[in-house]
């Protein structure tokens, strides 16, 4: 970034602190309160024991250093303690720990436990009496996680590195010593030092550099550790509203930020919805290709994916996913990673709903009718116990429940009780739901015990009509699982019955269709179909040349599939420049379905493993054995 940039990026970063000060106090105060009362379940997937210990507050002073990939300086945390006899127990993975202080500036001991492959391991710290602090000093390994570091040559710029993170689902431990499940919410405030010309960001209120050129920013809002975002690079911003803006690498931030022009307007769609947005700003930040997820719902800063750049907006329904997350999963959070389809199911609902609000019904209904075929094929892949959308994960990473079941399976759900009970009533359920669990992690449980003394109590026909056991706790779909019909892919239905005729597509006029129904069309498709027919469709359609990620993705999946040996060298680039783990993995299962497949697969995957995040690599390198 030239200096210019970074005095924009600077000025812009003290606007957005200013603005995100407006923030109700109040909110933070009361969530926290209500936290020093809170009785925590165990969680299966950390070591901690916070009802002895409990971690309430995190203070980072780090320092990114690219040149040895390294994150290292302190952690302060600050205590909750309830029993004073009681150890700290915190979760670290790969972490190397160089000395442990009290508030009193006194060396504390420690030990850390065993590791274990999914969980890493506990640190357990011995408390003097009065201690209400500690300070951890530490730095990360290459093995972290959480962090991806980028050269230059893979980002949009070309000119210098780039560092982010990715917590969920408890990756945050491999950067941060810390308490970490998303029972235990935690407010964090951090100082970033980063080489000169890079900007860093964090998922917290950006208050710009200060006088000695370190970044600061605050958190005040209790989040759970999975929330904590780091991001560092050649950074511009641009804003879209008083409230809304887009961070992305200057080459790509003019086109981003015209491609999610409409944030505010969604924001308040949500707000007319669900009452008042609690994070004061919602900025976008676009990262580089590799980032394996679509978004990730940082709090004031989504993290995107530059997939999603197609030129048209027919994939900004991304953005209205993630803002959803501002209130089902970052104000009302799963406590444990079983609990995962609360803040997925709730939120493709909200996603829906903005859509609609924003794009009109029949675009809605697309998304509806798209979402539960992909579910219906990942399905058929499934074993009965990934299924079920209170999942059971002992002795499983919680990455293993993250499949379409605790999205599409979970909406369909929602959309029933919404069926039953009426649209005005359902949304009524809703908004008290958010007010009054608003900062707390909940489990399946408490949600249950909600719906039915809010909803169903009200209403007792609408239990009647709903086996709510079948739902949460048994494999497969219902037979009552909505099953929604748009228009506008019936028109895609009526040209794929053309082809199956055995007819030419040559003069069916797809001047209109919008990214949902080419998905629908290619996803339709025979599953073999011979040299001729790929040709014939490539030809006529322009598949392999297309600048849509979406459309691309499954048009690979068709080309591996079929051996369409003209669409591979665009094949391995996509492979080469593009970590979203949605693409990687139905690509390379593809390959992996036949020998020479695999041996392929294998031979671009050893040119690309290092461009991807450790996130997506674990997911391929199982794939591929």
């Amino acid at each position: 970034m030239n200096a210019t940039i970074s005095r924009f990026a600077r000025g812009c970063a003290c606007l957005l602190a200013a603005a995100a000060c407006r923030t109700a106090p109040d909110a933070g105060a009361a969530a926290r309160d209500r936290l020093n009362h809170q009785i925590f379940e165990m969680d299966i997937h950390s070591h901690v024991e916070p009802n002895r210990v409990r971690v309430s507050h995190v203070s980072l002073n780090l320092n990114i250093d690219f040149e040895n990939k390294q994150l290292a300086g302190s952690a302060t945390l600050t205590l909750d303690r309830r029993d004073p006899s009681a150890p700290l127990i915190l979760d670290i993975q790969d972490l190397v720990i160089d000395k442990i202080i009290s508030e009193m500036g006194f060396d504390l001991q420690y030990s850390i436990g065993a590791a274990d492959p999914n969980l890493g391991s506990a640190l357990n710290v011995g408390l003097m009496p009065h201690d209400t602090k500690i300070t951890v000093f530490y730095h990360t390994t290459e093995k972290a996680g959480a962090l991806q570091w980028l050269g230059p040559e893979q980002t949009a710029g070309g000119r210098r590195p780039f560092l982010f993170t990715q917590g969920q689902s408890i990756f945050t431990r491999s950067w941060i010593p810390l308490q970490d499940s998303p029972a235990v919410r935690i407010t964090y405030d951090a100082v970033i030092s980063a080489p000169p010309g890079l900007t860093p960001v964090m998922s917290a209120r950006q208050q710009g550099a200060g006088p000695d050129g370190k970044y600061h920013f605050d958190m005040n809002l209790p989040i759970p550790p999975y929330l904590i975002a780091l991001a560092c690079g050649e950074l511009k911003f641009l804003p879209i509203s008083d409230r809304c803006g887009i961070w992305a690498e200057p080459p790509v931030a003019d086109g981003a930020r015209w491609e999610f022009e409409d944030s505010e307007k969604m924001v308040q769609a949500v707000e007319r919805l669900f009452g008042k947005y609690r994070w004061g700003r919602y900025d976008i930040l676009v990262l580089p290709p590799s980032f394996p997820f679509g978004g990730m719902e940082n709090p004031t800063l989504t993290f995107a994916t530059p997939t999603v750049l197609a030129g048209d907006k027919s994939l900004v329904s991304l953005v209205a996913h993630e803002l959803a997350h501002s209130w089902s999963g970052n104000l009302v959070t799963n406590a444990t990673w079983s609990d995962f389809w609360l803040n997925e199911g709730f939120t493709m609902y909200l996603e829906g709903r903005i859509m609609e609000e924003v794009y009109g019904a029949e675009h809605a209904k697309m998304e509806m009718q798209l979402g539960r075929a992909d579910l219906e094929r990942e399905m058929k892949e499934l074993e009965p116990r990934d299924q079920i959308l209170h999942v059971d994960l002992s002795g499983r990473h919680p990455d293993d429940g993250f499949t379409g079941i605790p999205y599409e399976k979970a909406v369909m759900f929602l959309r029933r009780l919404e069926a039953l009970a009426g649209r005005g009533a359902f949304d009524k359920f809703l908004n008290h739901y958010f007010d009054s669990r608003a900062f707390q992690s909940i489990t399946t449980d408490e949600f249950l015990k909600d719906l039915r003394e809010q909803l169903l109590k009200e209403n007792a026909s609408i239990e009647k009509n709903i086996n709510i056991n079948e739902w949460i706790y048994k494999p497969g779909l219902p037979a009552d699982a909505p099953r929604v019909v748009s228009k506008a892919l019936v028109e895609v239905d009526k040209a794929l019955e053309l082809y199956k005729d055995g007819k030419s597509l040559r003069d069916v006029n797809v001047k209109g269709w919008v990214t949902q129904q080419w998905q629908h069309f290619l996803t339709s498709l025979p599953g073999t179909i011979d040299a001729k027919g790929m040709d014939n469709l490539d030809g006529i359609f322009h598949f392999t040349e297309s600048k849509n990620s979406e459309i691309l993705g499954e048009w690979l999946r068709l080309a591996i599939k079929n051996s369409y040996q003209p669409a591979y060298g665009k094949l391995e680039e996509f492979l080469m420049n593009v970590g979203r783990r949605k693409f990687l993995k139905p690509l390379y299962s593809e390959f992996a379905k036949t020998e020479e497949g695999k041996r392929r697969g294998r031979e671009i995957y050893k040119k690309a493993r290092a461009r991807y995040h450790p996130v997506a690599v674990s997911v391929i390198d199982k794939i591929l054995e």
